[in-house]
């Protein structure tokens, strides 16, 4: 059998079938041909999977422009961003980078919000160039400036170069810092700080003043010049711990807020310029004093004072809106003064602290609730005082809510006593009460006062007695279930009348206090607080 093989396009030649195998001739199209056209097709196969690519790119931005997110007006966004960073209560540094990550227009909105920006920190952990970055940023909006330096000794060598550096930062911006705070650990910090502070801040509402060191260079003890140039019109909360000013009154007027401490020996001010910072500031809602040194009052003639005091004043600072009143280690003669000249119908919470004999000071406040006082909030730690004068002040207090006595050795029977007797009822509001440290009070007469203050309606609360001789275990007892029963039987008005139940006590360091009768508290008390005390080395002891 004869096979044909094309010899050409054209013609064919037979070959013999016991001849093997005769390979083909090369056609037209060669190898390096279809290879070319192979990697031709390849090449627009790529492009067109590319061109795919930005096509789904291109679809999936235009699905998710239709997200009602992303079509948010970039000035409604950077409102949502303001309420969302600015309203947290906690200063989360990380918040604005994490907003600025979500999208490239989320990180433009961001940059495009100054106030954003305006709260900026220079610290051991905050840079300068952080602090240029957003100063930068924050363009013309008010700024929120903190510099803080604690008194740690490992970076106390280049404190005053970084204070230097951002003195010299913040200064082309003073006229539109709203709040400033500074911390130090010495004088001539504050002092190298604030030199550089002289143009004037009408903007400047809340400043902040911290020396940690006080007793410490002396030589610091006044400033050669006036802050922001005496010109801060808008200052309305002013806190300084250990710094000596001058105490130039150009800088105390107008006051909502005004804190004092650390001013010890020849740093502390005297009772009349107190006196006329505060004729300064009518509208004053809180006065802190804290530390001050009472150069005043000279020990061996304590009569003058007191006579001085007997004398009523006629011309008093009218402070309607004072609510906070705090007094730690303020000098009693200071305290003394202020108190007994000024008015303050309005205070809500009164705090006093390691100031010896308070008594004139429970007689002024006892004067000021003759006639109006709505005081929710009374705490005295560590003073002595007379405790039929508390008892009369309590029994002028309808609106207290808080008290709190800590470390007070008068505090006995007498002062529970008042408070649970319902002809009438004293403090008939309270609800939170700390005998912290006073050990002079009973537990029968604790029993009485917690038992007078249980609701009068025996399903109102729950108790864990089943039968009638249980409630009747005590004299206590008794004369508690007495109370309650006069005022069922006085009808509907006797129950609104009924004092609120105590829902914290707290009698930590109270070593007549048992384990067993803290158990009972708890039975009627929401929360009690009992912390143990502590032996010499801190070990916990058989107190509850």
């Amino acid at each position: 059998m004869l096979v044909f093989a094309p010899a050409s396009p054209q013609t064919y030649v037979a070959i013999p079938p016991d001849e093997g195998y005769v390979p083909r001739p090369p056609t037209f199209m060669s190898i390096a041909f279809l290879r070319e056209a192979i990697a031709t097709i390849d090449i627009k196969m790529t492009a067109l999977v590319k061109e795919r690519a930005e096509l789904e790119t291109k679809l999936e931005t235009a699905v998710r422009l239709q997200s009602p997110v992303l079509r948010l007006p970039s000035e409604l966004l950077s409102n949502i961003f303001t309420i969302g960073v600015l309203g947290m209560e906690d200063d989360n540094p990380v918040m604005v980078p994490t907003l600025m990550l979500v999208c490239r227009y989320w990180a433009e909105v961001a940059l495009n919000t100054p106030v954003l920006w305006a709260k900026i920190s220079v610290s051991p952990h905050d840079s300068l160039q952080k602090a240029r970055r957003r100063l930068m940023r924050s363009k013309s909006c008010p700024l929120d400036v903190t510099v803080n330096f604690g008194p740690r000794i490992d970076y106390l060598q280049s404190v005053s170069e970084h204070i230097t550096h951002a003195m010299d930062l913040f200064r082309p911006a003073l006229w539109r810092i709203k709040s400033f705070s500074l911390t130090v650990p010495n004088r001539s910090h504050a002092n190298n700080a604030l030199i550089r502070m002289q143009e004037e801040a009408p903007m400047l509402e809340d400043l902040t003043i911290l020396v940690h060191n006080s007793l410490q260079d002396d030589h610091f003890s006044k400033t050669p010049y006036s802050l922001f140039s005496g010109s801060t019109p808008n200052l309305r909360s002013c806190s300084l711990t250990s710094f000596n000013f001058g105490w130039d009154l150009k800088l105390m007027t107008g006051l909502r807020v005004l804190k004092l401490g650390g001013y010890l020996n020849s740093s502390s001010p005297s009772t009349s310029t107190l006196l006329d910072i505060l004729r300064q500031c009518p509208e004053l809602e809180e006065l802190a004093l804290k530390n001050i040194t009472d150069v005043e009052t000279n020990a061996c003639s304590p009569a003058v004072i007191n006579h001085e005091m007997d004398f009523p004043v006629t011309h008093k600072i009218h402070l309607p809106r004072l609510k906070r009143l705090s007094f730690h280690y303020s000098g009693i003669g200071h305290t003394k003064q202020i108190m007994n000249r000024i008015a303050f119908p309005n205070l809500e919470s009164l705090d006093m602290a390691y100031l010896e004999n308070v008594n004139p000071l429970l007689q002024a406040v006892h004067a000021q609730a003759l006639t109006r006082l709505p005081l929710k909030s009374l705490r005295i730690e560590t003073c002595v005082f007379g405790e039929m004068k508390l008892v009369n002040l309590l029994r002028k207090l309808p609106s207290l809510v808080t008290l709190q006595l800590i470390d007070i050795e008068e505090v006995s029977y007498i002062s529970l006593r008042a408070l649970s007797s319902s002809q009438p009822w004293a403090c008939p509001r309270l609800e939170s009460v700390t005998l912290d440290g006073c050990a002079s009070f009973d537990w029968d007469s604790l029993r009485a006062f917690v038992e007078s203050r249980l609701p009068a309606d025996p399903h109102a609360y729950k108790r864990y007695h089943t039968s009638g001789a249980a409630l009747m275990s005590s004299a206590s007892a008794a004369a508690a279930a007495y109370e309650r029963m006069k005022t069922l039987q006085s009808g509907q008005s006797a129950l609104l009348a009924a004092p609120q139940r105590i829902r914290m006590i707290d009698v930590t360091r109270c070593n007549q206090i048992s384990k067993e009768m803290v158990q009972w508290l708890r039975m009627y008390v929401a929360s009690v607080k009992c912390e143990s005390t502590k032996g010499v080395w801190g070990e916990p002891t058989s107190t509850p």
